[in-house]
């Protein structure tokens, strides 16, 4: 094999080598292609508005309120308030699904959520997120960043 023939194969390999940060994120975001919490919701039609804010309050970091009621196929638009020093988030899954991806953020900390059943916001503002829920039972809301879920900063929405 030529010199230049080592080279390109060489070359091919190494660019076809998917880091394991990579594939945690397609894997990621296939695994939400379908949403266990219902839907993401309609902007042109019509939504309750629930308030949430995002509170520090010494070694606790919690949603207020904690709790949400719903009911099944009701489309809720999230305005959501970060009341506090740091970035949080709003993401709505399962309790099993949130604990997975908290564990999963401690390996890859500064991972951006992009998902339509996620909310990244910054300190002092606000950002919604419109979510169509059509399944009944019990949901969280969490903010999956290290530490942050841990502390208490997770909340329950309840679809009838």
């Amino acid at each position: 094999m030529s010199r230049l023939s080592t080279i390109t194969a060489a070359a091919v390999a190494l660019l076809s080598a998917t880091p394991p940060a990579i594939i945690w994120a397609q894997e990621h975001h296939e695994h939400h292609a379908s949403f266990s919490a219902g839907e993401p919701g309609d902007a042109q039609k019509p939504a309750r508005t629930v308030k949430v804010a995002m509170v520090e309050n010494g070694d606790k970091m919690l949603f207020e309120p904690a709790r949400v009621e719903v009911r099944r196929g009701e489309q809720i638009r999230f305005v959501v308030s970060n009341e506090g020093i740091f970035n949080h988030e709003f993401v709505l899954a399962t309790v099993a699904e949130n604990r997975k991806h908290a564990a999963a953020m401690k390996k890859q900390p500064h991972m951006e959520h992009k998902d339509p059943n996620a909310l990244t916001v910054a300190p002092y503002v606000s950002g919604e997120l419109i979510w169509r829920f059509t399944k009944k039972g019990e949901f969280e809301f969490g903010c999956l960043r290290p530490g942050h879920y841990e502390a208490g900063m997770h909340g329950t929405v309840v679809v009838k």
